[in-house]
């Protein structure tokens, strides 16, 4: 029997994990069977489900390709860059002992759904985002048929449920130090990465290309020792072009695993992540806030001290995080070798003096405009509404120049100003005038 258990972009089981950053790392794993969730039984309607349910009527056919099955066609209907490819070899997936130096796993992805494809492997992974539900984790297998199918895996939630993930299912970007197979030296310990990890940090176990000065990465390189990292050599992976000595780059949908679609990915999947726990956390909170106030005869939608600071706690947080107050910064310019980054800018939705949050900058921080752009997605447009009006309110604290706490304090007042803008533009609802006028029109 094929094993089915779809371990995406996270360390396999049993790694022993560096969280580098306080807050809900290492949290505690929120319920998935809570009556306010049920992640397993509520309905669905992200888009591998929405796909599912095209091919099942015969709407969508997927076109089998013989050298890559169906990964091409699901990235078509996904509408998913190809450009957005990123090569790990790192023996951390299910698929390990396909996946080496030689033969790397490679992992596609836009802001809705990430697709994982390893030569000659049974399955095409996918991890979706759903909008209340985070993120949902299916196998597509690889067996030509006429009527294909998408396989939910639940199991998943083993690796992809704990802290690393914030407490709900969720993806991580890891890096490890490699040996010559592959395999991670365990002594060595690893770490999730995100925006806020220094380039030191990054992309162990992973291949990158991509020009980035004299600042180093852990990209493209391996350990010489299994038992240890201490001579780890960062230089020799720095500022690579071209993934031709390493690889069989004719093998792969595209030659690159570009730097910047790194960088994007590693944003998102925190983001993403952030999103999922914010809204669980809110949902369970006011589950069990209306089960007291039942209890006590309270009038239903009372709220308590400790179920506001329960929100709040994880909405503040999350801005932080969508405001990039922690990035590590850049010391060189960034550029990647494929068409992802001229691509990922010009999806953006733009305000009408041209900008748009997913304008890159690549010369001191990821983004022009420090705003994450998944301030779009159907994830955070489905945040229950209690924790939405926070996001909102502190945002317009902060843009507003009325917070000017030191969290705060590298927006400079021209970013401030252009994040608002852009938003009151893009997005009418988080325009503090017209979000004011709809609260006021709702009843208590």
């Amino acid at each position: 029997m094929r094993k089915r258990n779809a371990l995406f972009l996270s360390l396999a089981s049993g790694a022993t994990a560096v969280c580098a950053f306080a807050g809900l790392e290492g949290s505690h794993v929120l319920p998935a069977d809570h009556e306010a969730i049920l992640y397993s039984k509520a309905p669905l309607d992200d888009v591998v489900t929405q796909l599912q349910s095209k091919v099942a009527s015969g709407g969508v056919k997927l076109e089998y390709d013989p050298t890559f099955g169906y990964l091409p066609a699901v990235l078509k209907q996904l509408n998913v860059p190809t450009s957005s490819q990123v090569l790990v070899f790192s023996k951390t997936s299910f698929q390990a002992p396909r996946i080496s130096p030689r033969v790397p796993r490679a992992l596609y992805f836009n802001d809705e759904v990430s697709v994982g494809f390893v030569r000659g492997g049974d399955v095409v992974e996918l991890a979706a985002a759903d909008p209340k539900q985070g993120i949902v984790f299916y196998t597509l297998d690889q067996e030509k048929t006429s009527k294909p199918r998408f396989d939910r895996q639940d199991q998943c939630l083993q690796c992809h449920a704990s802290g690393g993930t914030l407490g709900v299912p969720g993806l991580v970007v890891r890096s490890v130090f490699p040996d010559r197979t592959g395999m991670p030296v365990f002594q060595a310990g690893s770490s999730v990465t995100d925006h806020r990890s220094p380039l030191s940090e990054r992309w162990g176990g992973w291949y990158v290309t991509g020009t980035h000065g004299k600042q180093r990465h852990m990209g493209n390189s391996l350990t010489a020792n299994r038992d240890t990292a201490d001579n780890f050599d960062r230089a020799a992976g720095a500022n690579v072009s071209d993934l031709k000595g390493y690889i069989d780059t004719a093998a792969y949908l595209t030659p690159h695993s570009d730097i910047v679609a790194l960088m994007l990915l590693e944003h998102q999947t925190r983001m993403q992540n952030l999103i999922t726990r914010v809204g669980w956390e809110t949902r369970i909170a006011l589950y069990e806030r209306e089960g007291m106030n039942k209890a006590l005869g309270e009038p239903p939608g009372t709220m308590t001290e400790s179920t506001v600071r329960r929100i709040n706690s994880a909405v503040e947080e999350l801005v932080r995080y969508m405001l990039f107050t922690d990035e590590a910064l850049l010391s060189e310019e960034i550029r990647g070798t494929s068409d992802f980054a001229a691509e990922y800018a010009k999806a953006g939705i733009r305000d009408k003096q041209g900008r748009s949050l997913r304008d890159l900058d690549l010369k001191t921080r990821l983004l022009r405009y420090p705003c994450s752009p998944l301030i779009y997605s159907r994830g955070f447009q489905s945040l229950p509404a209690k924790a939405k009006e926070q996001v909102y309110k502190r945002l317009w604290q902060v843009l507003d120049g009325e917070d000017k706490t030191p969290a705060f304090a590298r927006l400079s007042q021209n970013d401030r100003q252009a994040i608002r803008e852009i938003l009151q533009d893009t997005l009418p609802e988080a325009d503090k005038r017209v979000f004011l006028s709809a609260a006021s029109a709702r009843p208590n």
